[in-house]
């Protein structure tokens, strides 16, 4: 017979840090292009104008402006960022790309080469 008792495993001990999620930025706070607005775990909040959206849910402003909360269909929140003042970044319209089409070479240049 053992004369020391079987030392059990604890079953506490262990905890995970916490994720520090939610609103960093709330409504009608001033953003600065690539400020943090909000951290989540999938889209409880859905990006809307000058608003990016990275890999991780993160929601983050585009440009320099005010955040703005409004709601969407189907009860989605979706965050805005009003530009401020004149001074705001405007986005430039798609470039369009035109196509020249070639000149066809002088047929006589063609007979003198061959010859």
């Amino acid at each position: 017979m053992a004369h020391k008792k079987g030392v059990g495993s604890s079953k506490n001990g262990r905890d995970s840090h916490s994720k520090r999620l939610g609103v960093k930025l709330f409504g009608g706070e001033s953003a600065i292009a690539g400020n943090i607005i909000i951290r989540q775990r999938g889209t409880k909040h859905h990006p809307g104008k000058n608003v990016g959206l990275g890999k991780d849910y993160t929601i983050f402003a585009l440009v320099d402006g005010t955040v703005k909360f409004r709601p969407g269909r189907d009860s989605r929140s979706y965050i805005d960022i009003v530009p401020n003042g004149p001074s705001a970044v405007e986005v430039a319209p798609l470039a369009t790309t035109t196509t020249t089409a070639k000149k066809a070479a002088p047929a006589e240049e063609d007979e003198a080469v061959n010859a």
